[in-house]
């Protein structure tokens, strides 16, 4: 069946602000489909609250609402558009229990809305716990012993039944919030009245527990015809009973045999088709007995999920491209593979290399959070990396988790406390894969750690092989290290640091000596058919062999460093700023080259850049892109800290910065160079002084005066910062910096009690500056900018305030020959503005900017970045209209025992967007009356 001609225009529904356990995977998901459907001639109106992402940009519907979502939102758009279709499959929870609320309320049939990608009735078996187990039942697909409680005798009963262990999943939860394994009937009742307590609709499912089994993942496609492809099979490489968002994946399966694979296939397709005949995407989790291979069918989400951004990028198969196709009536058969575009995309994908994703966690965000994991997630981002074999994606998976590591250990950060590492391995927490390398690394048999983690054999043995191989490598030095050693230790993904580190040499040394031996890394295409048939995708990973797929043009070329990971403190916002980075780019002619690492974001969707290396955001990766496409320049300001903290490098190595130099960039973070800028230019800051030991700390205290401001240069999200009202504290706190950070200089600010804090972003040029927004926070100072409440334009500063912060925002830009973007906090006491910093990149404020005053601010600070054009060129014209708020949201659900205080450390997870028309709009007066009620000292 060809497309539904009916169906000229879609509302998309968006997820929102990020939050655990739903994160910037629908937002690549969403705006693939926005893109997808556009491309049909349709018509796309969007609604999402969020205002960081690339999502909610013009560049990505035709009608974007950055409204809150809910019921009386959607009625509005309804009103206003003549609306043939509603895909809610694009959204995660959010929007498929938004689209449900209005179906229940015959918004869509008043309206006249079809719904599409999605049967409502398919989302009610998958979510409802019991019908679930009904449906699987009938289809003859093994579930776990168990069944539903909607109160707390029930489910006391029903445990008796069953019996111990038991784990508890609550319905209708996101990221798995409020499930848990229970072995005994005192945590069992604590547990039982939690899962009901989370459950929207109180009601808990109660079943055998299957800790330790193997699980796996199948993502499927199926259109209208009920023709079904595979996408990609998906292995946990930890065991059941770690949230499959916080376990470390492999795709495709390693240890699945065909038999089992087979089996598995019919199952999910026989699931799929049993829940409903809806076209689209549709993710299936399984669990596997180890010692008999017996199947279990553990859950199914018929909509894109976190699996299937990840199976985007693993196998660079567009799913949300081509679900939205489905969506609107085509078939497999009637599309194209985009990567090939030759090949139908009724075609399964082939994978010749192997990817790993790791979690990202932010546990030091939340003192006192428990740290293990388990049914409800906690991590906040994840990386991938691509290897031609396991080891080497691996090795490259912890080199882009930015946690100090270059890799999986022989770095000399190895924990050798036996009882601890032991603990680790029974227990998962965060860094459970480091300690299986320290255990193997301090002789703990492989039967014991088998035994404490259940990992399968083969991934164990996988990590010993690599000890095995260290301890060959440091009997060497670097002049007597054989070549068949160094290529097999390139060849398993080890860094020139790590090897550095084992044969006590330079890292330099080590590079030099393979680039004299012709040991170079070598870039391959992700092509969706194992180099069956021609890719015409510019996607690539890079490994060591013989031919190298990545022919370089003679065009003129910039490369965008990415952000990584994303984490608290660094999140969506600069992948917004990436993509706008590359566009831009684009329209000035050059050549656009995008390195990151991220799997779950738009800058590596695959028709983003012209060129995307899919590698670590880590020094050698990116000097070897570099010296491979010989670029005019790099750009470092849109990558967040990320990007920043390589500009060093670049200047050492004579590579051009695009935009404000690596010596401007260095000021604004040398608290001490920066504060002898403001006193050249008679600009007001609070008393300060740099100390590096706690006894300097403790003298400066007597002149600079408490409360103090604690701090440590070059870190992101206020991290490890703190305000301090008396010696013990400073002292103490000084001594956990420099033991985190060894050798970092802190610095002590006089802090301005009872302040107002206000912030701007502005465009410099070397010569001219541009205010693009000055935001006053409601919240007073002490409070982390990403933390805050900030309204744009201010509230109510005056204008003897306001002409202060514009004076100093445009002295400051041209004293630290800003080009690009630069972003200025404040804080302002009886009418006196101090300067807090300066961060002379693209800051997380600037989104929020662009879509409160529909701008692309970030494109053109790009041109104004690679000298294509100057501030004066642009005919700025903001639409200023009324108040926007930036509202930020906190995911504390997940870490129920921590205090919830806020302080100069950041801990938001996302933000929204609200638009108000004046200052006496209610949802504005609750806020201004709460300012006070989490600061904490």
């Amino acid at each position: 069946m060809p497309r539904d001609r009916s169906i000229r225009s879609v509302l998309i529904i968006g997820s929102g602000p990020i939050v655990i356990g739903q994160a910037c995977e629908f937002d690549y998901s969403g705006s693939q489909a926005s893109r997808s459907l556009r491309e049909e001639g349709i018509e796309v109106i969007l609604i999402n609250s969020n205002p960081a992402t690339i999502m909610t940009d013009k560049v990505t519907a035709d009608h974007i609402y950055l409204k809150p979502l809910t019921k009386k939102s959607i009625k509005e758009i309804l009103e206003k558009h003549n609306i043939d279709a509603v895909l809610p499959t694009m959204g995660g929870q959010t929007a498929l229990n938004l689209a449900i609320e209005c179906q229940k309320a015959g918004l869509w049939e008043h309206y006249g809305v079809k719904i599409i990608g999605v049967d409502i009735d398919a989302i009610e078996t998958t979510e409802d716990r019991e019908k679930f187990r009904l449906k699987m039942n009938e289809l003859g697909v093994n579930v776990c012993k168990g069944e539903t409680a909607t109160s707390f005798l029930q489910g006391k009963e029903i445990a008796q039944e069953i019996g111990f262990p038991l784990v508890i999943r609550p319905s209708y939860t996101l990221g798995g919030s409020g499930g848990g394994f229970v072995n005994s009937p005192d945590e069992f009742e604590k547990a039982l009245t939690h899962g009901l307590h989370t459950s929207p609709i109180h009601e808990v499912l109660i079943e055998q527990s299957i800790l330790g089994w193997k699980e796996y993942e199948l993502e499927l496609l199926r259109d209208n015809k009920g023709n079904i492809i595979i996408i990609c099979s998906i292995e946990n490489f930890d065991p059941m009973g770690v949230h499959t968002g916080d376990s470390i994946t492999v795709a495709p399966a390693m240890t699945l045999p065909d038999t089992v694979y087979q089996e598995m296939r019919n199952l999910a397709i026989r699931m799929m088709n049993g829940i409903g005949m809806f076209a689209g995407g549709c993710n299936v989790q399984f669990a596997v007995n180890p010692d008999d291979d017996s199947i279990i069918g553990i859950e199914i989400n018929p909509r894109v999920s976190r699996s299937s951004a990840l199976a985007s990028k693993a196998t660079g198969y567009p799913i949300a491209k081509i679900a939205a196709k489905l969506a609107i009536g085509y078939n497999l058969d009637e599309l194209s593979n985009a990567i090939t575009g030759t090949t139908s995309a009724y075609f399964e994908p082939a994978l010749d290399y192997v990817i790993v994703k790791i979690p990202r966690w932010n546990f030091d965000k939340f003192q006192g959070s428990d740290r293990h994991l388990g049914l409800s997630m906690k991590s906040v981002g994840e990386v991938m990396g691509i290897g031609r074999n396991f080891q080497e994606a691996l090795q490259k998976a912890c080199q882009s988790l930015e946690i100090k590591r270059n890799g999986l250990g022989a770095d000399g950060k190895e924990l050798t406390d036996q009882k601890a590492i032991l603990e680790s391995l029974e227990h998962p927490s965060w860094n459970r894969l480091f300690h299986i390398y320290d255990a193997f690394k301090l002789g703990v048999s492989f039967k014991t750690i088998e035994k404490l983690t259940k990992i399968d054999k083969w991934f164990l043995n996988q990590i010993e092989e690599l000890i095995l191989l260290e301890d060959e490598i440091e009997k060497h030095t670097i002049d007597t290290l054989p070549f068949e050693l160094l290529k097999e230790a390139k060849e398993k993904g080890y860094a020139d640091r790590q090897l550095g580190h084992l044969m006590r040499c330079l890292e330099s040394e080590v590079f030099n000596k393979r680039k004299d031996l012709g040991l170079n890394r070598v870039y391959k295409l992700v092509d969706t058919c194992a180099a069956e048939f021609e890719a015409q995708t510019p996607y690539y990973y890079s490994t060591f062999g013989q031919e190298n797929e990545s022919k370089v043009s003679d065009k003129k070329k910039v490369i965008v460093l990415g952000s990584g990971p994303n984490r608290i403190g660094q999140g969506i916002e600069f992948d917004y700023s990436c993509v706008h980075g590359i566009l831009a780019a684009k329209e000035c002619g050059y050549e656009t080259i995008m390195i990151n690492c991220n799997p779950e974001t738009v800058s590596t969707d695959f028709d983003v850049a012209d060129k995307l290396y899919f590698e670590p955001v880590f020094w050698e990766h990116i000097y070897e892109i570099i010296l491979q496409e010989n670029p005019v320049g790099v750009i470092v300001q849109l990558g967040g800290q990320t990007a920043l903290k390589l500009a060093e490098k670049l200047e050492k190595y004579g590579i051009k910065i695009l935009g404000t130099n690596f010596e401007s960039l260095d000021l604004a973070e040398d608290r001490g160079s920066f504060s002898n800028i403001l006193k050249d230019n008679d600009i007001p800051y609070p008393e300060f002084g740099v100390a590096e030991d706690a006894e300097t700390a403790i003298e400066l205290s007597k002149d600079i005066g408490f409360p103090l401001l604690v701090r440590p240069s070059y870190v992101l999200g206020g991290q490890s910062m703190k305000i301090v009202i008396n010696e013990t504290e400073l002292e103490s706190h000084i001594v956990d910096i420099l033991r985190n950070i060894p050798g970092n200089k802190v610095l002590l600010d006089h802090f301005l009690d009872g302040a107002i804090e206000a912030e701007a972003d502005a465009i410099c040029d070397g010569e001219d500056v541009y205010i693009i927004g000055i935001m006053q926070h409601i919240e007073p100072a002490g409070i982390h900018s990403g933390d805050s409440y900030a309204v744009l334009p201010p509230y109510n500063l005056g204008d003897l305030v306001i002409a202060q912060i514009e004076a100093y925002t445009k002295k400051i830009a041209l004293a630290l020959n800003t080009v690009g973007l630069i972003n200025i906090q404040f804080a302002i006491k009886d009418n006196k503005v101090y300067i807090i910093e300066a961060n002379p990149r693209a800051s997380r404020t600037v989104p929020f900017i662009c879509k409160a005053y529909d701008e692309p601010y970030v494109n053109y600070a790009v041109k104004v970045m690679l000298g294509e054009k100057k501030v004066k060129d642009f005919n700025f014209s903001p639409m200023k209209k009324g108040y926007a708020i930036k509202e930020p949201v906190f995911s504390f659900e997940k870490f129920p025992n921590v205090n919830k205080e806020l302080g100069p450390e950041m801990k938001s997870t996302g933000e929204a967007i609200y638009f108000i028309e004046d200052l006496m709009d209610d949802f504005f007066l609750k806020i201004y009356a709460e300012r006070n009620l989490y600061l904490s000292k």
